[in-house]
């Protein structure tokens, strides 16, 4: 743990980094989602129930950006779009399912 600059804790520079790509609504699920392998955007928007086209295209940018998914277009015809984990995003895969174990250990689901 870090301090601060008045000597309390702080919370590790590389914590609050993995929390600021996995801390938005829907990363963590679309990571997960991908972890069963290669999928389609439409097949990943039915994955992440809930998630609009504008949220899942932005999320799915972001991603791509730190290099947890890639995407892929594929010629065709027709011509289509495939999201896969890279080796970082694969990389995350079994801190997702310790995660998960710990959230259905340690939490309640919301009324």
């Amino acid at each position: 743990m870090a301090e601060t600059e008045h000597g309390g804790p702080a919370c590790d520079a590389a914590v609050s980094l993995a929390f600021s790509v996995l801390g938005k609504r829907w990363n963590g699920m679309i990571v997960d989602t991908l972890s069963s392998g290669p999928l389609s955007f439409v097949a990943l928007r039915r994955g992440v129930a809930g998630i609009s086209d504008a949220v899942l295209s932005d999320r799915l940018a972001e991603l791509a950006a730190v290099d947890l998914v890639s995407r892929e277009v594929h010629a065709g015809p027709p011509v289509s779009v495939v999201y896969t984990l890279t080796p970082a995003g694969e990389a995350l895969i079994p801190v997702l399912e310790q995660l998960g174990e710990w959230a259905s250990a340690h939490l309640r689901a919301a009324p």
